[in-house]
Order: C-alpha cells, then sequence, then structure tokens
C-alpha cells in the first residue's frame, strides 16, 4: 500500500486549485483525476465569465490551463477514479479502480455534482450544441433568442428568471399542472411577460441539425405532441453531489451534498476538507469552486503542519 502526505480526489476546478496552492505549501500533493477529467465544466464549450479572460476561453483549454499549472509546480497528477474509501481511522485508506490502495494523512474531496439530465439520446447528442445544464454559464450566448427550460422548481424558476434578462422568450417545460417552486418564486415567473409556461407537458426529443440545437418535441397530458422552435434547452431539475464514496463517514444533508464548517471546508472528520460543487448546493460557478479549492489547501496546510 502507498502512503501519500495529501490525496486530493477530483480534477475540476476545486482539485487543480487545491493542487496548486498545496504545492506552493510543498505538501506534495496526489491527485487522481477520476473518470472525467477537467470536471463537469468540460462538458460546456466557451466560458465567458470567468475572470482574466475578456473575451472568453475554451472550457476544455481553461482546465487544461489549470492542469499544467498544477503540474509545473509539483503535483503527482494520475489517472485513475477512487471507488471505495475508508476513513474509519487514520491513515484514511482510497481504493482505486485499478485495485490499488493509498493511504493518506489527509485528503481533500472535489469530486463536483453531476447534473440530471432527462436520459434522452438527442439530449446527450445536442449536450454542448444548444443543450445546457447551467443557465447562468452559457445563457449569455442566447442573447435575443428563444429558449426552453425543462422543470418546475426553485432552480427552474431562477434559470428562467436569468434568461428572461437575456433572451426573447422563454419556454417553461413544466410536467405538472403547478410550480413546485416557493410562492415568490412562482409570482415572478408569473409576472414575467417573455416567460411561456408550457403546462403538462413532457419532452420527447431534442431537436436539432448539424449547427445544434433547433427546437424540441413536447407532448401534453393529454396525448397531444408538437414541436417548440428554441435555440437553447436548459436542464434545471438538480443536481446530484458525486459524495456517494463518503457519507458512511462524513455528514451530508439531505440532498448529499457534503457539510462544511463555513467558512472553512473542514468536514465532520478531522484532515478530511470537501471543495467544489460536492459541497455546494448553491452557487455551482467555476470560479467559487476554485475559490473553495483554494481554501481547502490552506485548511490541509494548517492541519498537516499542526
Amino acid at each position: 500500500m502507498e502512503h501519500v502526505n495529501l490525496l486530493i480526489i477530483g480534477s475540476g476546478p476545486a482539485g487543480y486549485t487545491a493542487a496548486i496552492y498545496a504545492c506552493r505549501a510543498a505538501l506534495q500533493p496526489v491527485l487522481y483525476e477520476g473518470n472525467e477529467p477537467g470536471g463537469q465544466l468540460t462538458t460546456t464549450t466557451v466560458i465567458e465569465n470567468f475572470p482574466g479572460y475578456p473575451e472568453g476561453v475554451d472550457a476544455n483549454a481553461l482546465m487544461d490551463d489549470m492542469r499544467k499549472q498544477a503540474l509545473r509546480l509539483g503535483t503527482d497528477i494520475r489517472r485513475g477514479t477512487v471507488t471505495a474509501a475508508d476513513l474509519s481511522s487514520k491513515p484514511y485508506r482510497f481504493t482505486l479502480d485499478s485495485g490499488v490502495v493509498v493511504s493518506a494523512d489527509a485528503a481533500i474531496i472535489a469530486t463536483g455534482a453531476s447534473a440530471r439530465y432527462l436520459g434522452l439520446p438527442s439530449e446527450e447528442k445536442f449536450r454542448g450544441l444548444g443543450v445546457s445544464a447551467c443557465a447562468t454559464c452559457d445563457g449569455f450566448f442566447y442573447r435575443g433568442r428563444d429558449v426552453a427550460v425543462v422543470g418546475g422548481g426553485d432552480t427552474a424558476c431562477e434559470e428562467a428568471q436569468y434568461l428572461a434578462g437575456l433572451c426573447r422568450k422563454v419556454y417553461m417545460i413544466v410536467r405538472r399542472d403547478v410550480l413546485r417552486a416557493s410562492v415568490a418564486m412562482q409570482e415572478k415567473v408569473l409576472s414575467t411577460p417573455n416567460i411561456e409556461i408550457l403546462w403538462n407537458c413532457n419532452t420527447l426529443e431534442v431537436l436539432g441539425d448539424a449547427s445544434g440545437v433547433t427546437g424540441a418535441r413536447l407532448q401534453r397530458k393529454s396525448g397531444e405532441v408538437f414541436d417548440i422552435a428554441v435555440d437553447g434547452f436548459f436542464l434545471a431539475i438538480g443536481h446530484h453531489p458525486n459524495s456517494d464514496l463518503f457519507s458512511k463517514w462524513l455528514e451530508t444533508d439531505s440532498n448529499g451534498y457534503i457539510v462544511t464548517e463555513a467558512p472553512s471546508s473542514r468536514t465532520s472528520l478531522e484532515g478530511v476538507f470537501a471543495a467544489g460543487d460536492v459541497q455546494d448546493p448553491y452557487y455551482r460557478q467555476a470560479v467559487n469552486a476554485a475559490a473553495s479549492g483554494c481554501r481547502a489547501a490552506l485548511d490541509a496546510e494548517k492541519y498537516l503542519k499542526k
């Protein structure tokens, strides 16, 4: 069994930033990238809201730059996915998909969260070509155009409100005849003139061509099938934090997000820290994830050097 000083699990903005700060603190971090190197951010295209890029930046290029920076400073970046964890005693032990077991004096969990999708083949086909799970990330590209938002909760209403300030028309595709959102959010949506709610509707197919999304095929509860013309198709039906491996050992909230002692990254277990979307049900932005990765590395430094 190999033993390391600091193990970082995950390779999105939180994981890579944690590695950068950990290297500068001489913590000799080892980082396992998981099954999606670069994290959820790599499923989008151009990022317009990451500071320091006035013309925007390609998402994959941004993550590649973060990776290169972590490597240059000395991070031991490895391919592999953690498939099991034993946090019952120190040093903590982690099993990889290769079967290798690594023990660590401290660990930073930066495994992110996965957006929930409808599971349609056409949805997967046009992911990044008009299909998105983040209006704040991608809404800018649809200024003055028509878009759709799937969902009826607070998140969907917030996304629809945000898009309504940019787009000509926003369709909300709601599978029931009521919204699940708070009364205040419902009132905002219902009073916004360029939001149209399509009640009792399910999405059968996302429509598109070589250039991307062109519409969506819907079905009402009555059985009626009809198409709408949209350029963007946004999912707002929730996220699932990638915390299942650790929930036996760490405190999580009712939705599975790892609970940290704000404003720190400390979890309920000494020497284990969490950063990024795996502990953030609210903001889910790359710049915020990077900032939490910084905090996690600084917290790990204090812990390891006690």
